[in-house]
């Protein structure tokens, strides 16, 4: 199943600074053949990069990655997260209303490690819809695998269609 990954999960596989454990988790989506990502996660990704580095691996998961469409289905579902969540008392950013309902509308699961997303999770209008959600968890193997390594595996294109 593919796994929308948040924004926060692919700043720890990109800069070398990143937690050695969410980037492993995210090495293992992407050789796993199942990282995916919206529009949204791209632009929060663009809006910060810092280096040509950065920029490259960007855009060759540009070349690489599903991208799952914010359609007007994304939008309407997110309207109505915003309200029941500011009813329960919670504000959560634009971008993370988005991402969650673009995974729930596309029936994807959401690697995260944020806590609007667990907070959307418990609303009630959320509970009863879509695959199940999850945080960051240990990776699956305590490999450490090296980003380049992934950007030049024609197994991953292969795999992602490219």
């Amino acid at each position: 199943m593919p796994v929308l990954v948040d924004s926060w999960l692919w700043v720890h596989q990109l800069r070398r600074s990143g937690d050695p454990a969410k980037r492993d988790r995210v090495h293992a989506f992407l050789e796993g053949g199942e990282s995916a990502w919206c529009p949204v996660v791209r632009l929060e990704l663009w809006r910060g990069v810092t280096d040509d580095a950065e920029r490259k691996t960007l855009r060759r998961y540009e070349a690489l990655l599903p991208d799952y469409e914010i359609s007007a289905e994304v939008w309407q579902r997110s309207i109505q997260l915003a309200d029941r969540a500011r009813a329960s008392g919670v504000t959560v950013p634009l971008a993370d209303l988005l991402i969650f309902s673009c995974a729930r509308i596309h029936g994807l699961e959401l690697a995260h490690d944020d806590s609007h997303f667990d907070e959307l999770m418990k609303t009630r209008a959320v509970m009863r819809l879509g695959p199940r959600f999850r945080r960051l968890a240990a990776p699956h193997h305590a490999a450490t695998l090296d980003p380049a390594s992934v950007l030049r595996s024609d197994s991953l294109a292969q795999r992602q269609g490219a």
